[in-house]
């Protein structure tokens, strides 16, 4: 359906919008047109009102589809509730008495776009870049606060206010419009479709971020252009919603930077192909003999034509990706993995959107992923495009690395003064062993924090450790820039009590996190512990930084419930920590992560990411290290972590029950993990240790 389809004809807005001028007898003042011989033209009361329109596109460059759209006028009243349709159009009926102006949400899950209007009904549209403008409207830059101070004083958004800021943001991104050909763009009032044309092209060529700390918003607008060099800097603006005006993207971006960014049209086709696949039982889409169990197997044992012809050159041999092709072994590693697996079947993948080129031109794309029984997954592919489609091509790299922005809670429940807030990067490198042996010495990172990182393996661990700069190994695989405690009345510093969490010293303020980029550029050099062997060079990029804190304050966290709090601490609290005693059958050393009662153990708050994952951390009786971790769907609220031994000499498992954990074995702490659609990690960890 094309938006024009739903556009008011000029007959109905000069019936509602009283400056529409035009032939005698109408009523002075409200723009209702009175019948000769009608009894107000007597001297009687006046028609009904007729009702307004209001509709326009909620878009991010893809159709934001299925959104929950809510429209509140000048007294606060909510005037309309909709949906947007597939296209991310949306129409109201608001009722005769509506007050402009107007204030808009458009809602999916946890993600909110912005929208507002100062008249009451013709085109509002709800995009990143209208988010921006509500954003600068709003008293403390958070789009959502804009309605209360719409309430408060009406003059909060006027015609004048938002040509003003319209115009400021048209005039910040000309390099960009000029490009593609879009000088005339109005965000607000401009009809468009998402369909990869016209305002749409704009909306694909960038990414926006729009990040309240509670004084003001921190906004980033990224162009999402092909960069001549693998190894070049994105090209941003940052700015404040407070700030008086906008810095301009720079003179440098061409048409040809801009050509091959994949239409909306294309990415709906692979998606569309994917779920097609999906559809298929097990036994159809690969060797299986039955359709209810799992099978292990690689590319050739994709059998079907529906899922072969999703990979470049119809062949799944051709898709590698962070060392892995696709197929799946007994641990259920590889790419695609759910291919192989019954509980896959019937997998929706949607929310397909362009987030980078890669060095060679291949595109990253990112998705959401549905199971049945509700798991849900957010992550990225890498498609090429091949004659008119998109073709799952991997990234090509030989090893197992990533980088991600993390944002933190620990949670100290048996000193809870201390508990406070982190924010940084993971990164995590799979710890890739051979015949039980590491095969890096080490992974040399390069970051864009103006330092180089050197991780190591260590014993009884999935994932490389950072060193210290003198090369002592921690347990952490990434970096932290600022921590604060929760409790602004505790004293001292997070870096000086916990030396050992990665935090840097002296830490990044908030200013200057608010600085760094999204889509950062990451150098990883793997350094091979064999002679001879030479170096593999790979390049990450992170669709987002991390938070500042004040950022994190303005979000809620999942948490445990009450009842499952009370209980960790009674059992942690003596040893710092959960302590194994000797196994028996009728205290078997398991970790079930659930309140008295087989309760729920944790609560996750409305439009919130629930957690994926849940890990618990902890050391053998002989002081090694080990991790242990559970998958999560969104709707899980109670889990059990089986143990399991990581390697040749992994003790922390017991040698006659393999999925107990050993006496003396301890659990040190756990981490709940969420990951967001602009793959932002969040951690609540709750610390079993105490603090002092």
């Amino acid at each position: 359906m094309k938006f024009e389809l739903l556009r008011p004809s000029l007959a109905a807005l000069c019936v509602v919008i009283s400056a529409c001028g035009g032939g005698g007898g109408g009523s002075a003042g409200t723009g209702i047109p009175v019948s000769p011989g009608s009894a107000s033209s007597a001297g009687s009361s006046s028609p009904e009102p007729a009702p307004l329109a209001l509709s326009g596109t909620a878009a991010t460059g893809t159709a934001f589809s299925g959104a929950t759209v809510t429209v509140q006028d000048q007294t606060g009243a909510s005037v309309c509730t909709t949906q947007t349709d597939g296209q991310g159009l949306y129409s109201c009926t608001l009722p005769s008495t509506v007050k402009a102006p107007l204030t808009i949400t458009a809602q999916r899950e946890e993600q909110f776009l912005y929208g507002t209007t100062a008249t009451a009904g013709g085109t509002a549209n709800i995009t990143p870049l209208t988010t921006v403008i509500v954003s600068q409207l709003s008293p403390d830059g958070h789009p959502s606060k804009l309605a209360a101070a719409v309430q408060a004083n009406a003059e909060a958004v006027t015609d004048a206010r938002l040509q003003q800021r319209s115009a400021a943001l048209t005039e910040a991104l000309k390099p960009l419009l000029v490009a593609l050909g879009q000088e005339n763009l109005d965000p607000i009032a401009g009809r468009f479709s998402a369909d990869g044309t016209g305002h749409d092209k704009v909306l694909d060529a960038i990414s926006v971020s729009v990040r309240p700390d509670g004084n003001a918003a921190n906004i980033e607008i990224t162009v999402k252009r092909q960069s001549p060099a693998t190894d070049d800097a994105p090209v941003s603006i940052i700015f404040r919603s407070s700030d008086a005006s906008v810095p301009t993207l720079p003179p440098s971006i061409t048409p040809d930077q801009l050509a091959n960014i994949p239409s909306p049209v294309a990415l709906i086709d692979l998606f569309d192909r994917l779920n097609t696949c999906y559809r298929l039982p097990l036994s159809q889409r690969v060797k299986a003999p039955t359709d209810s169990t799992a099978i292990t197997g690689g590319p050739s044992d994709v059998i079907a034509p529906a899922c072969r012809e999703l990979f470049a050159g119809d062949d799944p041999s051709n898709y590698l990706n962070s060392s892995f092709g696709v197929g799946r072994d007994a641990s259920n590693q590889g790419s695609f993995t759910t291919l192989f697996r019954p509980e896959a079947t019937g997998r929706t993948w949607d929310r397909g959107t362009f987030e980078f080129f890669r060095g060679n031109g291949d595109l990253t794309l990112s998705y959401r992923a549905t199971d049945v029984g509700d798991s849900v997954t957010h992550g990225t592919i890498t498609a090429r495009k091949i004659g008119t489609k998109l073709k799952l091509v991997g990234d090509g790299h030989l090893y197992a690395a990533s980088v991600r922005p993390v944002s933190a809670y620990r949670d100290m429940i048996n000193s809870p003064a201390f508990s406070s807030h982190t924010t940084g990067y993971a990164v995590p490198i799979r710890n890739r062993l051979l015949n039980g042996v590491p095969v890096f010495s080490k992974v040399i990172v390069t970051s864009p924090l103006n330092s180089v990182l050197t991780f190591v393996p260590q014993p009884g661990l999935s994932i490389l450790v950072l060193t210290k700069p003198d090369g002592t190994p921690i347990l952490n695989n990434g970096i932290l820039l600022r921590g604060i405690y929760e409790n602004p009345s505790t004293l001292g510093r997070l870096v000086s009590r916990e030396p050992n969490i990665g935090l840097l010293d002296p830490e990044y303020t908030d200013p200057q996190i608010s600085q760094l980029q999204d889509q950062s550029l990451w150098k990883f050099e793997f350094v091979h512990a064999q002679a001879g062997v030479p170096n593999v060079i790979q390049y990450e990029r992170n669709l987002s930084r991390p938070q500042t804190i004040g950022e994190i304050r303005q979000q809620p966290f999942f948490n445990l419930t009450p009842a499952m709090r009370s209980d960790l601490t009674t059992r942690t609290s003596a040893n710092n920590g959960l302590l194994y005693p000797a196994n028996s059958v009728s205290q078997p050393n398991v970790l079930n992560i659930s309140a008295p009662g087989n309760l729920d153990a944790w609560t996750v708050p409305l439009g919130v990411q629930a957690p994926s994952s849940l890990t618990a951390y902890g050391f053998t009786k002989s002081g090694s290290s080990f991790n242990d971790s559970a998958a999560l769907t969104s709707t899980t609220r109670k889990t059990m972590i089986d143990c399991t031994a990581a390697a040749q000499g992994d003790t922390h498992c017991d040698s006659l029950a393999s999925n107990q954990f050993a006496e003396g074995s301890r659990v040190h702490f756990m981490a709940f993990e969420a990951t967001t659609a602009r793959a932002l990690g969040i951690t609540r960890y709750v610390m079993f240790y105490k603090q002092w």
